[in-house]
This record gives structure tokens, sequence and C-alpha cells, in this order.
């Protein structure tokens, strides 16, 4: 009862300008139906303690307003899909085309470096299923893709992967065989909510949800540890594509491939430059932004990459920037662009 007064209190006007100040401040356009916002804002309202749907605009029309404040109202509001290897036509192409092509462009120049930005990364499969790609291709790396009919591309192998902390520590070990040395993979995970990258820093997954892969890359990659004591709803919920149909074993990313992704909250509407990147996946993320939002980040993407680098976008997602120097390439059905070794110097190196 006390839910439905406070969702009376919420005007149409009101949740109006909210999502008006949602896509000024994210970009995102909410396209949910004022009943389901309206009952989700009476949540947030009784949750902070604000009294009144007015206190709540007179907060997000702060200029000095908390930058995580927005974020946290959206959380459980936005449909977010995610999983590992969600695209594994994507991971197909990095693993046996993308990455074997940088490392024989770049390995002429010394110790290859290899740095992916997965931009969006929800609840961090994304940014695991990365690593467990790339080290398919390094001697002695964390599953192997084989193309098996489960889609996932990997199979079972030993990782090679130690801590150094921070983004640039952050490596494989050099390693030796099959025309590849001196390998080091660093992989940046970014996400607009908090809670989600609370989640992929733990790295703490139910069972269910790696159901696609094969039992032999989860025993390589993950630790079974049981029924844990923690607060794990948020990556059990409807949102990032796995089920709380069960209580029983969640899975630990091991240390070896933890140690090759870093993550970090950030809004792509307004980024921290955080370097450049040989790869970039930005998976189904544009449709959730307006249009003017979705070519800024696009032209910001392009800007972003090494030449020669990558983009990575879902199958269904467009480039929406015609002036940009991108070139198309496909892969076994998936295509991905990228940008010229000779950049447009109007768009920088």
């Amino acid at each position: 009862m006390h839910k439905l007064i406070a969702t009376s209190t919420i005007l149409e006007h009101e949740l109006s300008e909210l999502r008006l100040l949602v896509e000024r401040q994210t970009g995102i356009v909410l396209d949910c139906p004022n009943s389901a916002m309206a009952a989700h804002v009476a949540d947030y309202i009784e949750l902070q303690s604000l009294g009144s749907s007015t206190t709540l605009l007179e907060r997000f029309r702060s200029s000095d307003q908390d930058p995580s404040s927005l974020p946290a109202l959206l959380d459980g509001l936005l449909n977010i899909n995610t999983g590992f290897f969600r695209h594994p036509g994507a991971m197909n192409a990095l693993a046996r085309q993308v990455a074997p092509q940088l490392y024989a462009r770049k390995s002429d120049d010394g110790p290859c470096t290899l740095r992916i930005w997965s931009a969006g990364c929800g609840t961090g499969e994304e940014a695991y299923s990365i690593a467990m790609a790339l080290c398919s291709v390094v001697p002695g790396g964390n599953g192997a893709t084989n193309g098996s009919s489960n889609g996932n591309g990997t199979k079972d192998a030993k990782a090679a992967a130690a801590r150094n902390g921070g983004i640039v520590e952050n490596s494989v070990p050099p390693v030796q065989g099959q025309g590849m040395k001196d390998w080091s993979i660093h992989i940046v995970g970014s996400d607009l909510l908090r809670s989600s990258i609370e989640v992929a820093e733990r790295g703490l997954y139910p069972q269910s949800a790696l159901a696609g892969l094969p039992p032999a890359s989860i025993r390589a990659c993950f630790s079974k540890i049981g029924s844990p004591n923690v607060q794990n709803n948020s990556q059990e919920s409807p949102q990032n594509g796995t089920s709380n149909g069960s209580s029983g074993a969640h899975l630990l990313v091991k240390p070896r491939l933890r140690s090759l992704v870093t993550f970090n909250t950030m809004n792509l509407t307004k980024p921290v430059y955080i370097g450049r990147f040989d790869c970039i996946f930005c998976m189904d993320v544009l449709p959730h932004l307006s249009r003017s939002q979705r070519t800024a980040l696009i032209e910001r993407l392009h800007l972003y990459l090494e030449p020669g680098g990558y983009l990575f976008l879902s199958q269904t997602e467009k480039l929406s920037v015609a002036n940009l120097n991108f070139r198309a390439e496909t892969f076994d059905g998936y295509t991905f662009h990228r940008k010229p070794l000779a950049a447009s110097a109007a768009y920088g190196r």
C-alpha cells in the first residue's frame, strides 16, 4: 500500500523531466513505460529517504550532485543483457583473426603489448570472455579456439598470467612458442553502474551463468566455491542474463585470468582518458543512447583506437558516423571495423 501511495505522487511531467536529466547527463534514453519507471523511482525515493519526487529532482538538477547518484537510480531500471561469450562471432574473430594480425604487426618493434577496452562491460562477463579468447592464442594460455558447436570457441588449457596490479602492469608473462613471444595483455572493463563493477571485480558468478561453456574451460578458468555467504543478488538478477533459480555452487574467476583485467566505473558520455587501445568492444551500448550521443561516442572510440586498431560492435549495430575512416572487415560471418594505419589527421593519430 505504501508503494502505491508513493507511486501516485510522482507526476507524469516529473517523469518526463527525469528522463531528460538522465539523457543529458548519461546519454541514455529510457524507453521503459511510465508505470514501471514510477514504481522504480518510488522505491529509490524510499530507499534514499528523500521524502518526495520533488526532492529527488532537486538533487539531480543540482550542478554539484554526487556523480554516482544518477547511475544508482538507473540500477535495475536499464534492460541490460550480458553473459559469457554472448557474442561468439566477435570472440572468434578476436582470437583467430585480429590478435594474430596485431601480434604480427607489433612484434617487429619488440615485446608485444595488446590493450583492449570493454566499454560497457556490465557485470564483467564480456571482459572475462575477452581474456579467455585471447589466452587461446597464447601458448600455454587459458583455453584455445576450436570452433566447437557450443559457439563459445574455447577449450581447456592452462592459464599463464601473473597479477602485478594496475592497468599498465596487468599482463600475461612473456611466453615462447608458435612464433608468439613477449606477449603482454591488458584489458580494461568499464561500466556506468558501480554495482555492476563491484560484481565484475568480485568475479563470482552462479554456476548457471557458465552453463554454455565446456566443463574443461570452466575448470581451467574458475574455482567452485559452493554457496557463498555474500550478497550477490545483483549478479543473479535478470538484467545480466543469469538465473537466480539455484542457490548452489558459485564459480570464482581464477587469479590467473583475473590478473588480465582492471575494472573502472565510467560514464561513456564523459569519459576519463585512459590511453589508446588496440581493440575496443562496445557491444549493445549504442541502442541505449540518443542519436547525438551515439555519434559522439563513435567519434571518441575512433580517437581512442590506435592506428590499425579494431572496433567491435554487435551485429545489429551500425556505424552512425559515415565520415569516420573505418574499414569493415569480416571473419567467419562476423563484421568488425578497423581504423586504418594512416588514419585521418582530423581525428588524431
